[in-house]
């Protein structure tokens, strides 16, 4: 059975990784070969279609911080959790050639699917941003 503070280790290193934007390598045991990632600008699949998404982003966020709020057990299985998260997102965004960098400021409402590994890790099968809400003064992706 998974329990609520692997979880949400689990997910808060996920964000560390992301905030200090870790080598992709970081990511791979963290993410099963099959997984599908549903993001509001791409949907993708596996660790290649991650990297993709990954390398792209990494070069439009700067100055992130994710700070977790919610990773609550929906339903599980023994190998299977599906997992409500709810995490605060600040990034900086600059546009060449604007003259100041901007700031998005929100609450990122996602479902994901964890497994465990058969060496008793976990790693994220499905990952599905589900909204968003914008703190005032955020500018919009």
């Amino acid at each position: 059975m998974f329990t609520h503070p692997e979880l949400w280790s689990f997910a808060a290193n996920w964000y560390r990784f992301l905030d200090i934007h870790a080598p992709l390598d970081s990511f791979k045991p963290l993410l099963t070969d099959d997984v599908q990632l549903v993001f509001p600008e791409a949907t993708v699949s596996g660790f290649e279609g991650y990297s993709g998404w990954y390398n792209n982003v990494i070069n439009i966020f700067f100055d992130e911080v994710h700070t977790l709020k919610v990773a609550d057990i929906v339903k599980q299985s023994d190998s299977v959790c599906e997992v409500h998260v709810v995490v605060n997102w600040h990034a900086s965004i600059w546009d060449a050639p604007a003259a100041r960098s901007t700031r998005l400021m929100m609450d990122a409402d996602q479902t994901w699917e964890v497994k465990r590994l058969s060496n008793g890790n976990l790693a994220v099968s499905k990952y599905i941003v589900n909204f968003m809400t914008y703190e005032s003064g955020s500018c919009k992706l």
